[in-house]
């Protein structure tokens, strides 16, 4: 009789295993099996971080409103002076969430975003998009390209030294799926006065209808389970489309022909114990059959999401390669 090889373990710190356990938790309780979300409740959970204009630990921070309507607006993080000397590159970055929760000025994601510019240092620019189910596809890609175009014709709402030529799209999660269509969609109609020069896809949210050796392996994994994810795709795609829709199957028969568009250059993050990543793996090599520069990265260890919790030190070390990623591209 042969033993089976036994399934990893996911091994963290007690605060983590407890801030995922929450997490997993919230989403499950806010999700209506109606398919719509109990925002009230999430109000109450959903810590908020204000701007703050007066540099804290190197970084100033100010929202700027972009279309009042469907309240899109963006904060803008900036590295102070001593730390920023010469011309700093532009980070637009999409936070995570499904496409149903968080914002840009979550507790979490202000804080990644002020290490991304103080580490770097860059210009960052967090953008706030409308969610589903209220907003559904393609509200979100809408909103990402029209931050671009807002950037691009008002350039004075970013400090004197950002440079709109050495932009980066950036995201995780949906935030990473966001940042992936924005690039196709400004690679086909290009945008005057804005260059982008790189993708940091941080465990690009990605799938299709099959469902991959990955995604059964951790099907009850934290955050991104099998059911939580299929009510998340649910919830965002237009009514009676499949998990195969482009927008979600990105490498799949649906898929977009990059060949002749001038794609930024991709790093790409993928974590072991993340269900996504086979879908993320296929994104890389798509990218390579279609004739552009990706890189990969790995964390055989860890989970999705990971880089938001700042006890672990792989957080600290992505940063780390985010900004080399971001010094090498934008010297190009």
């Amino acid at each position: 009789m042969t033993s089976q090889t036994p399934k990893p373990k996911l091994v963290l710190p007690l605060k983590t295993r407890a801030a995922l356990s929450v997490l997993s938790a919230l989403t499950d309780f806010t999700r209506r099996s109606n398919g719509t979300v109990n925002r009230g409740f999430l109000k109450i959970l959903d810590f908020k971080s204000p701007s703050k204009a007066k540099s804290v630990n190197g970084v100033s921070t100010k929202d700027v409103t972009v279309d009042k309507y469907r309240k899109l607006w963006i904060r803008v993080y900036t590295p102070t002076p001593s730390s920023a000397d010469g011309v700093l590159p532009v980070v637009i970055f999409f936070h995570g969430g499904g496409f149903t929760f968080l914002s840009a000025d979550s507790f979490a994601y202000d804080a990644v975003c002020r290490q991304f510019c103080h580490r770097t240092p860059a210009v960052v620019v967090s953008v706030n998009y409308r969610l589903t189910p209220e907003h559904r596809f393609p509200c979100q890609y809408d909103d990402g390209e029209d931050v671009l175009k807002f950037l691009a014709e008002n350039p004075s709402v970013l400090p004197e030294n950002a440079d709109l030529k050495k932009c980066f799209l950036a995201g995780d999660s949906a935030g990473a799926n966001l940042a992936h269509h924005v690039a196709v969609r400004v690679a086909k109609s290009g945008l005057r006065g804005v260059r982008l020069v790189g993708l940091i896809s941080i465990q690009p949210w990605f799938g299709g209808e099959e469902r991959t050796d990955s995604e059964l392996k951790y099907k009850d994994a934290p955050l991104v389970s099998i059911s939580r994810t299929d009510w998340l795709w649910k919830a965002f795609l237009p009514e009676g489309s499949d998990r195969d829709h482009w927008a979600v199957n990105v490498s799949g028969a649906n898929s977009e022909d990059l060949s002749g568009l001038d794609y930024p250059s991709a790093l790409v993050i993928v974590g072991g114990f993340d269900p996504l990543q086979d879908w993320q793996r296929r994104y890389c090599e798509w990218l390579k059959k279609s004739g552009k520069k990706v890189q990969l990265i790995e964390y055989p260890t860890m989970f999705h999401a990971f880089y938001i919790f700042p006890e672990l030190p792989e957080s600290s070390r992505l940063v780390s390669q985010v900004k080399d990623f971001i010094t090498t591209e934008s010297l190009i």
